[in-house]
């Protein structure tokens, strides 16, 4: 049996895993200098987490080369993408939260979040998309709610406008 590689991975470290999967995305490999870019760090940073990354199998690295994912390492950049995407989703979507808002809560939590949750929250926003008795219309209630606080004469309207939606609407007696 295995030693699971990414028990132990710091955020730090799974930010350059991911950093280096969308540079290999978009440049097939990915340069120090680039993942220092794109992560608002200094080379010696760089440096130092790809010998960390490089001595528990993730990376392909040796100074002053270009740097790619190991299978083992692509497999973590996609779980940490995912898990960052679905957070991503379910702060724009469900708290009605602005980009920059969710990108930076996402990043931040992205980390932490346990396996279980993150399937409950990809099986919630699949739920929430495709409840008729929720909707872009509660996503618009709700964003309301958010900036106004609690309507309750608004709750009455709405209720009425999601049976109609979701009631077979009876046709007219024939004249």
């Amino acid at each position: 049996m295995g030693v699971d590689v990414s028990e132990g991975l710091s955020a730090s470290l799974e930010d350059y895993l991911e950093a280096i999967y969308h540079l290999e995305q978009s440049n097939r490999v990915a340069r120090a200098k680039d993942i220092a870019d794109q992560l608002n760090v200094q080379r010696a940073s760089v440096t130092g987490a790809l010998k960390a990354l490089a001595g528990r199998g993730l990376v392909n690295y040796s100074p002053y080369s270009y740097i790619t994912l190991t299978p083992e390492g692509r497999a973590i950049a996609r779980d940490v993408i995912h898990r960052h995407e679905t957070l991503k989703d379910f702060f724009t979507t469900a708290l009605q939260l602005s980009p920059e808002q969710a990108e930076a809560n996402a990043c931040r939590i992205e980390h932490s979040i346990d396996p279980e949750a993150i399937d409950r929250l990809v099986r919630f926003l699949e739920f929430i998309k495709i409840c008729p008795r929720i909707g872009s219309d509660w996503f618009t209630a709700f964003a309301r709610y958010c900036r106004k606080g609690i309507r309750s004469s608004d709750c009455e309207t709405c209720v009425e406008v999601c049976l109609r939606q979701i009631s077979p609407q009876e046709e007219p007696p024939p004249p």
